[in-house]
């Protein structure tokens, strides 16, 4: 396997594309101190910046043949109602409606925020097990993690978990991090699939590559308690079969969403059939923000935890559904490398 290495830079603020050699030979540039690109993230979000970050989310327009982003409509730091329950008189299906069992998905689910081509954006994630015992990781979609348009990856990238909690009012004083119930936790690196990386826009094939993982800076609000703390969920790659039951979490910010609730959906596993039914599909209304906020096969809500088998990734124009990408042996190599990653890297 190969890999295409981006390492940061921090005094240019700024990545540098490494050429495409394999690891052994690889150039290597020594990844900046944990603690203080901890700070200068955590300093970078100020109250007025998460007030600026919309959702990137995608949806496919069939008037222009083509996914297009979707219109942003509340900002994604938002502070305000939830969504509420909607399960179209399905006893057995939740399109979408606050979570309020609390238990280990609440702690393992959190709101991304972002910076990508001169914006701020807001997607969803959840901590994954991952087994090494220097880094805690995070689940996400990849185009919460890499500009497809610009081949480059995100900056100053951040997770809040349980953001539900205790969402950090928007004003104009005082740290926004601090205002939340376990801190802000940096990305040190970031992880895609060159399946992903490899497009120029976000389209058929980038889908079914739409996963990411953060391998995380120590963080929190002492900068010394480590993100496993608050535990994580465990990850599939051989994929579902057929009607299995399967949750979708989020922090969904766009149309009747405000983006400080997390909501989540419930319904049997379905493929897209536009798609050559190679990515999932379940009925959802989730709306952007939600993108990167995880899937789960065997969950039981009780406790709150369940295996880990897509996330959040597009939808449709006018159709109350949510996809996501199928994981398998390129989901397991990219996992496989957020455990020893030491930055940002495209797995080919």
């Amino acid at each position: 396997m190969k890999f295409r290495r981006l390492h940061l830079l921090v005094a240019l603020a700024t990545l540098m594309a490494l050429l495409p050699i394999g690891p052994a030979a690889a150039k290597t540039t020594s990844p900046p101190d944990s603690a203080s690109e901890h700070q200068r993230i955590v300093d970078f979000w100020t109250h007025e910046r998460v007030s600026r970050a919309i959702p990137r989310d995608f949806l496919y327009n069939p008037d222009s043949g083509r996914f297009q982003m979707a219109k942003p409509d509340n900002p994604g730091g938002g502070k305000g109602g939830g969504g509420g329950s909607d399960d179209g008189g399905d006893t057995s299906s939740v399109l979408g409606a606050s979570w309020n069992k609390n238990g280990a998905v609440a702690d393992t689910t959190g709101k991304v925020l972002f910076a990508m081509d001169g914006s701020y954006y807001v997607c969803s994630g959840s901590l994954v097990t991952e087994g090494a015992g220097d880094r805690s990781v995070v689940l996400t979609a990849a185009h919460c993690a890499f500009d497809e348009a610009n081949s480059r990856f995100a900056t100053n990238w951040m997770f809040i978990p349980n953001y539900d909690a205790d969402p950090a009012p928007l004003n104009t004083s005082g740290t926004f991090c601090a205002g939340t119930s376990y801190g802000c936790w940096t990305a040190r690196a970031l992880v895609v699939h060159d399946g992903y990386a490899s497009q120029p826009a976000f389209n058929d094939q980038a889908v079914r590559y739409d996963f990411a993982f953060a391998v995380l800076n120590e963080g929190g609000h002492d900068s010394q308690t480590q993100a496993d703390s608050l535990g994580s969920q465990p990850i599939d790659f051989t994929g579902d079969a057929l009607g299995a039951d399967t949750y979708a979490f989020g922090y969904p910010a766009a149309k009747k969403y405000k983006g400080n609730d997390l909501v989540y959906c419930r319904d049997g596993l379905g493929f897209d059939p536009f798609n050559s039914n190679e990515t999932y599909r379940i009925d959802c209304n989730m709306t952007g923000g939600s993108s990167g906020g995880p899937w789960f096969d065997d969950f039981d809500e009780a406790p709150g935890t369940g295996t880990l088998t897509s996330v959040n990734s597009y939808g449709y124009t006018g159709v109350t559904a949510m996809h996501g990408p199928m994981f398998n042996g390129s989901t397991e190599a990219l996992y496989t490398e957020a455990t020893r990653a030491k930055a940002d890297t495209i797995v080919s």
